[in-house]
C-alpha cells in the first residue's frame, strides 16, 4: 500500500462579492499525506485546468506560516483542524482517507469575498494606516541600547507583534469582530517607548476605524484566541480596553 488518500472536497466557488456562490464537490485521488494543505490545491487546480475548467483562486504567498494569507475555512475552523498553525502549514496526514473536506473562506461583512476563497482583508490595513505608526526623529540613528525597556515590556511586545493579520479571529468569531487584531496592534506600539507619545490618538482612531470597517463587538467567547495561528493572548483586548477608557478619559479632561 501507499498509504496515500482518496479525498473528497466541497469547495466553495464565488465568481465576485455580488455572486451568490455555491459548493462544488471534486474527488481528489491518490493524495500523499507528506503534501501540505495547498499543494493538494495546488493538484486540484491542475487538474482543473487540464480538464478547461476555471481553477479555485485562493490567497498565499510565503507558504512558510509568517504572512498569514492563506485563509481558509476548513471543516469549521479557520486554518483547518490544527492548534497554531496557519493553513499552508497543515498537511494531508491531519486527514484519514475517505474524509469529506469542506473548504470556505472567511465569513465576515469586512471581507468581501473577491473570487472563490479569496477575500478582501484591506480593512485591517485600513485600520493600521488610521494609527499604527510612531514619531520619530530623522538623522542619525539612536543607539538602540540606550532606550531602556525591561524585558517583561520587550517580552509583552513582541508578544502582541507576532500578530500576522490573518483575519483568523474574525473567522471564529460569532460577530466577526477585529478586536483581537486591533489589540495587538496597539499594544506592540503602545508598550514600547517609541509609541507612547502617540498612544492616546493612536487607540482613538484605530479603533473608531475598526468600528467604521464593521467589524462586529467582542463578547469574550475566547474563539479568536483560540483559532490563532499565533496564540495571540485575549490579554491583549484588556489591555485594549483599558487604553481605549484611559484615552477617552483624558480626551475629556483637556
Amino acid at each position: 500500500m501507499s498509504g496515500n488518500m482518496n479525498l473528497t472536497l466541497k469547495v466553495w466557488r464565488q465568481k465576485n462579492s455580488s455572486d451568490k456562490g455555491r459548493f462544488e464537490t471534486y474527488k481528489m485521488q491518490d493524495i500523499s499525506p507528506d503534501m501540505s494543505f495547498l499543494e493538494m490545491f495546488d493538484v486540484l487546480n491542475e487538474q482543473l485546468i487540464n480538464t478547461g475548467e476555471e481553477p479555485v483562486v485562493f490567497d498565499h504567498d510565503c507558504r512558510e506560516g509568517i504572512c498569514g494569507m492563506c485563509s481558509m475555512y476548513i471543516n469549521g475552523r479557520p486554518h483547518g483542524p490544527k492548534d497554531a498553525i496557519t493553513t499552508c502549514q497543515l498537511h494531508m496526514r491531519s486527514f484519514k482517507d475517505g474524509d469529506i473536506i469542506v473548504v470556505e473562506p472567511w465569513r465576515a461583512a469586512a471581507f468581501p469575498v473577491l473570487k472563490d476563497l479569496a477575500v478582501d482583508r484591506s480593512a485591517f490595513d485600513r485600520i493600521i494606516a488610521a494609527g499604527g505608526f510612531v514619531s520619530v526623529n530623522t538623522g542619525n540613528a539612536q543607539d538602540g541600547n540606550n532606550l531602556p525597556i525591561s524585558k517583561v515590556d520587550a517580552d509583552e511586545a513582541f508578544a502582541s507583534a507576532a500578530c500576522i493579520g490573518c483575519g483568523a479571529c474574525v473567522a471564529a468569531c460569532k460577530n466577526a469582530s477585529a478586536m483581537l487584531f486591533v489589540s495587538a496592534k496597539v499594544n506592540q506600539l503602545s508598550i514600547l517607548p517609541q509609541g507612547k507619545p502617540e498612544r492616546m490618538q493612536r487607540v482613538r482612531a484605530m479603533v473608531a476605524q475598526m468600528d467604521k470597517e464593521g467589524f462586529g463587538a467582542c463578547t469574550n467567547t475566547g474563539a479568536c484566541s483560540a483559532e490563532c495561528p499565533k496564540e495571540i493572548s485575549l490579554s491583549n483586548i484588556a489591555a485594549l480596553n483599558r487604553e481605549f477608557l484611559m484615552a477617552n478619559l483624558i480626551d475629556q479632561e483637556g
